[in-house]
């Protein structure tokens, strides 16, 4: 038996959900490719379809081996455990997910801590890298790895520059740093960057990206790189619980929605749409220049309502989005959201 949602529609209740594009629903095809799909104990390295995925992961990225993970923070945290040793620091941009978003992890599971830069973009210099590079052997802790995460999320998806990253990453590696690319929305940065996702990956070490945002899996991410990192990242994977036996299940659905990558096009443009309608009602709200991806940021200050009016009144007409900052609406685009949600959304505040 397959398992269907009602026809053409997502939220089975009418609900049309900005808040992420984590809140997808799986598709038809990936809901047959995990009742039809060929498993085996991934544990024991025998679930033909986990062994499938990662190969053409890896092969994507441009890397030896990759590791299927049931989050993008267990991703994260297997390429930043096996890169480095307690103690060590970490250089990234302050707003990282990794620094921000995964519940501390990288202090309590490996012993890090952050050297921080301040940049809104997600851009870390030559500069930064060479004073990071620079600090006292005796006195300071080692910075040992380079984070870049591309799309950066808290900016509202905004893309690093290729060329910044590979000039940055180039620096980190001649001062002996590793680089980690958190590449959760990696496709949705290749597209806005006219570029493909192995040459951003190419400024990394390890990858990693998910298949439960844009690219709307119900869950799954990977970490790619070197086999030996890999199989360190692995045994990591282990000790940290997530051997996951029979997880063919989850990995046929990824694979779907992999293969179906090049429809994030659409939510490109229609989040370039609901920012340019928005930006017509008030102009101070959106930064058009910051809608790279499928992420829209309305700044509430020149509106006259609060974030917090704004989420209760969408919410009353079946209309979720969330605060990504405090009085910061942020409206993320995905395959179960369209052109008449985005028009419900505007209905709204015409109607305010």
């Amino acid at each position: 038996m397959v398992w269907r949602y009602p026809a053409g529609m997502a939220f089975a209740d009418g609900t049309a959900d900005f808040r992420s594009d984590t809140v997808t629903r799986p598709s038809p095809a990936m809901l047959e490719a995990m009742v039809t799909a060929d498993v085996g104990d991934d544990v024991y390295g025998e679930d033909p379809t986990v062994n499938r995925l990662e190969q053409t992961a890896a092969a994507l990225m441009g890397k030896e081996a990759a590791v299927f993970t049931p989050t993008g923070s267990m991703a994260n945290q297997l390429a930043l455990n096996a890169q480095t040793r307690p103690g060590d620091e970490i250089l990234c941009v302050a707003g990282a997910h990794v620094r921000n978003y995964e519940n501390g992890a990288a202090s309590a599971v490996s012993g890090l801590s952050f050297r921080t830069v301040d940049n809104p973009r997600g851009i870390v210099s030559l500069d930064d890298v060479a004073r990071a590079a620079a600090a006292p052997g005796y006195h300071m802790p080692r910075v040992t790895l380079l984070v870049w995460e591309n799309p950066l999320t808290i900016s509202g998806g905004t893309v690093v520059p290729l060329e910044a990253q590979l000039a940055a990453s180039a620096a980190a590696w001649e001062a002996g740093m590793r680089v980690h690319l958190d590449g959760a929305r990696i496709f949705n940065a290749a597209l806005a960057l006219g570029v493909e996702a192995n040459e951003l990956a190419a400024s990394a070490d390890t990858v990693m990206f998910c298949f439960s945002k844009g690219l709307g899996a119900p869950i799954g991410s990977i970490v790619c790189g070197p086999a030996d990192t890999m199989e360190e990242a692995r045994f990591v994977r282990k000790r940290l619980g997530g051997g996951m036996r029979q997880v063919g299940v989850l990995a046929a659905a990824a694979q779907v929605a992999l293969e179906g990558r090049g429809r994030l096009a659409d939510d490109h443009a229609l989040a370039r749409s609901l920012a340019e309608r928005l930006h017509e009602r008030f102009p101070e709200a959106v930064d058009l220049e910051q809608v790279q991806t499928n992420m829209v940021l309305f700044d509430t200050g020149p509106t006259p309502w609060t974030d917090v009016e704004l989420i209760e009144t969408f919410g009353r007409h079946g209309i979720l989005v969330g605060d990504i900052t405090p009085g910061v609406l942020r409206f993320a685009t995905h395959k179960d959201v369209d052109g008449d949600d985005v028009d419900r959304i505007l209905g709204v505040l015409d109607a305010l």
